[in-house]
């Protein structure tokens, strides 16, 4: 809506990975040196934390473009691998003939693979994102995993990203031998006030921006301010201001502009009283569409009843390569108190998941679609409506597990004889939901995960 106004080819602040964007600033280009070295080592398993929003998934992408040829990538970027699921994901991603095998034969023939690949000149390195939300269980099979090797050298590099979570369950005494295992650890903190002008400006410049510094001082400073140096909420903010700033026929964003952003985006308090304000940002496009001034669309925002939408939920998987078909995804919705009960919508798809769970054989196999935690019925609601058409409602079903304790829902599709009917189910899905790679469940993972996580609550027990 405002390039043209800018001079811009393309948004300067999408909040999706890109690389020609990739900040070098603030010790980000060096940390993906020292990424980058750390992997190729091979010496054991590293580590990244950040805040959510801080650039880890920017990084991680960035690593992924950088890695040398000589690499073979498995990127796994669901939290909730029950122990031996890990094993058939990495096996999977490198195309590796199991089918029909049990865990330990998968282990073995993993074992062969690596070796072999080794003796090529070859490295493995997986990735794994939101490893904060790993069971207790799986991040112990990523110790067992980081044991393989030769001689004296590793034939798996593991790479864990996950945010300060990651690091209070690696400090339980049940984890100690996992992590005197990371050898690397790397902490990606938020950008500090002097930076972020910078940070705005460089953005501005790769996407096309000609002209002089368009942030003034005092915008800089309060984005700094309401962002906390969180790259993904610096990215909204900036976004909203030049819009305000386009609104208002201004080539200047100043902290006017950043502060209606600022409350737009709900990162800022204000005089007003919040039960006048909405939230939402499409009031603010709405604003703009209208031709409101910059005045006039203040005091609408001021009027409106409040509509605070909470974050939204993301999807169990996300593609480890860029696409172009547009996945299913719902609309972010609010989202019920934490201790909310299930709808009457949602209630019935749980009874009936109960009895097809129990009605199944252990060693059967499903397709996990979606995992989102319980506070998100709305989402899981729409999700399901937007599976009207795609798949047999008989065959969808909603089962409440937990992550670390955490009560989630799990959406599955179909039950399977054996784990190559499940491949070839999940073959013929539609491009829609195929786009995220649904997982291959064991019914006896699924079964456990609807259990809490008694092992975990132990730990945290004895280190309290």
């Amino acid at each position: 809506m405002y390039r043209t106004h800018f001079g811009l080819s393309e948004p300067p602040f999408k909040i999706t990975p890109h690389p020609g964007f990739f900040f070098e600033g603030a010790q980000r280009g060096a940390m993906l040196d020292g990424l980058l070295y750390a992997v190729t080592s091979g010496e054991g398993i590293v580590e990244v934390v950040g805040e959510v929003g801080s650039g880890k998934t920017m990084l991680c992408r960035m690593l992924i473009d950088k890695l040398p040829d000589s690499v073979d990538l498995v990127y796994l970027a669901n939290p909730s691998y029950a122990p031996e699921d890990i094993l058939y994901a990495i096996a999977d991603e490198l195309k590796l003939a199991i089918d029909g095998l049990r865990a330990g034969a998968v282990m073995k023939c993993l074992q062969q693979s690596l070796i072999e690949r080794y003796a090529a000149n070859r490295q493995v390195v997986v990735l794994i994102d939101e490893a904060h939300a790993m069971p207790a269980e799986t991040l112990e099979q990523v110790r067992l995993l980081s044991n393989l090797e030769n001689g004296h050298h590793k034939l798996l590099q593991m790479v864990l990203f996950g945010q300060p979570e990651l690091d209070r369950t690696l400090a339980l005494p049940s984890m100690r031998q996992l992590k005197e295992r990371i050898v690397h650890h790397f902490a990606l903190s938020p950008l500090r006030r002097e930076d972020v002008g910078a940070y705005l400006m460089f953005r501005m410049r790769a996407a096309g921006y000609k002209g002089p510094d368009n942030f003034e001082r005092a915008a800089v400073k309060l984005i700094a301010k309401a962002s906390q140096g969180l790259t993904r909420r610096i990215n909204i903010l900036a976004d909203k201001a030049l819009l305000a700033a386009f609104a208002d026929g201004a080539y200047q964003v100043s902290a006017r502009h950043a502060r209606l952003a600022a409350r737009d985006s709900g990162f800022l308090q204000s005089r007003v009283p919040w039960s006048r304000l909405a939230w939402g940002g499409g009031l603010l496009a709405a604003g703009v569409m209208l031709g409101l001034g910059l005045q006039a669309f203040s005091s609408a925002l001021q009027r409106a009843e409040p509509q605070i939408a909470a974050p939204p939920a993301r999807l169990l998987t996300v593609p480890s390569r860029p696409v172009a078909a547009a996945p299913l995804a719902p609309q972010p919705a609010a989202a019920a108190p934490a201790d909310a009960p299930p709808s009457p919508v949602l209630q019935p798809r749980l009874d009936a998941a109960t009895t097809w769970l129990d009605a199944q054989a252990p060693e059967r196999y499903t397709l996990q679609l979606l995992s989102t935690p319980q506070a998100n019925v709305h989402f899981v609601e729409q999700f399901l409506k937007q599976l009207e058409g795609k798949a047999d409602a008989t065959s969808v079903h909603v089962v409440p597990f937990y992550i670390n304790a955490l009560p989630h829902y799990g959406v599955f599709l179909g039950d399977f004889a054996d784990r190559a009917q499940a491949q070839q189910a999940r073959a013929n899905l539609p491009r829609e939901l195929a786009l995220y790679r649904p997982l291959l469940r064991t019914i006896q993972g699924v079964k456990d995960g609807a259990k809490p996580n008694t092992l975990k609550n132990q730990a945290i027990e004895k280190a309290s």
